[in-house]
């Protein structure tokens, strides 16, 4: 991985890693862990440290997948589709 790709994953996880803190508050200030149920069944069985792990990684993964789909179609054409 090149400088130039180091810096365009930074300039997508950097963010994607503060809104993902900022959704985690305002998800968990409302929901608690131990009322989650997993698909409307059986209740999580996991320590409420975990499901805020959990809920972190996926909510940055999910913010951080936007910002490179957005990264990736404000390139040029002739930037994607120059040859290797």
């Amino acid at each position: 991985m090149g400088p130039a790709m180091s810096r365009i994953a930074l300039q997508i996880l950097w963010p994607a890693f503060l809104m993902a803190g900022v959704l985690e508050v305002l998800v968990f200030g409302l929901v608690d862990p131990s009322d989650l149920h997993w698909f409307g069944g059986a209740a999580l069985q996991l320590p409420r440290q975990a499901v805020y792990t959990l809920a972190f990684l996926a909510f940055w993964a999910a913010i951080a997948v936007a910002g490179a789909i957005t990264a990736l179609l404000l390139r040029r054409a002739d930037e994607v589709n120059r040859p290797s």
